[in-house]
């Protein structure tokens, strides 16, 4: 009988985003740490037909609201719910987070902002961190990208806060009883990866108030804030 030990665990990459694959390529790393990706195009209706034998969950960004009446986002909610009845961890970046959050919170609890945060941040890191399984080696503060204009309210009772910034008091959270992490910044671009992201968001980011020539001069590998993102892997690698 095979050890399941040995089992090399299986995430489930969905992709929001209006190509599967973004500049981060956050799903060829998870698979450099070791864990077996399946990809699926969410934002073109590719869902799979069941979450059996997976180990854990990602959900990336998109040009979306998780407040749109759109086909994929009704099933990405019903997939989330399904997911944290199964207890396999969740980990969302940006809509991904709010995805999560309005699925298992409530779809009021994400809000489009009246402007744009945009920028590299240090983000005071709260106590309840210390003791999170994706959070906990963290200082007092944690430095990412931040661009958005949708956001997850703080406040709901379900939703532990890690991380906030001083425009946006729910910047990294986790779900009190679901294994569900929402981040809202970008820590999955490398310092590599950052001037192609920021030329080829140039037009929209410096609509939404950002200064792209400082950003890429600026660039940051924000290791502190990949530590979830491994963290995670390592998670679902044990089962």
């Amino acid at each position: 009988m095979q050890n399941r030990d040995f089992i090399v665990k299986r995430l489930l990459y969905l992709g929001n985003g209006r190509k599967l694959q973004s500049v981060a390529k956050l799903d060829d790393r998870f698979e450099g740490w070791g864990l077996k990706v399946d990809r699926y195009w969410a934002h073109n209706g590719e869902f799979p037909a069941s979450l059996d034998g997976y180990d854990g969950i990602f959900l990336s960004g998109s040009p979306h609201g998780a407040y749109e009446d759109v086909p994929f986002i009704h099933r990405e909610h019903d997939l989330i719910r399904q997911a944290a009845d199964l207890q396999i961890p969740m980990l969302g970046i940006c809509f991904g987070s709010q995805i999560l959050a309005s699925a298992l919170c409530g779809k009021d609890q994400v809000f489009r902002r009246s402007y744009c945060e945009i920028g590299y941040k240090d983000l005071p890191v709260s106590a309840a961190a210390a003791t999170d399984p994706l959070a906990q080696d963290w200082g007092e503060s944690v430095r990412m990208f931040v661009w958005h204009n949708d956001e997850v309210r703080a406040g709901h009772p379900d939703l532990v806060i890690l991380a906030s910034s001083d425009d946006c008091p729910n910047q990294v959270w986790r779900h009190r009883t679901a294994p569900a992490w929402g981040i809202q910044g970008h820590p999955e671009i490398t310092r590599a990866q950052a001037p192609v992201w920021f030329e080829e968001n140039r037009e929209r980011m410096t609509i939404d108030g950002g200064d792209v020539d400082a950003f890429i001069a600026g660039a940051d590998e924000a290791l502190d804030a990949k530590i979830m993102l491994t963290r995670f892997a390592e998670m679902v690698s044990r089962g």
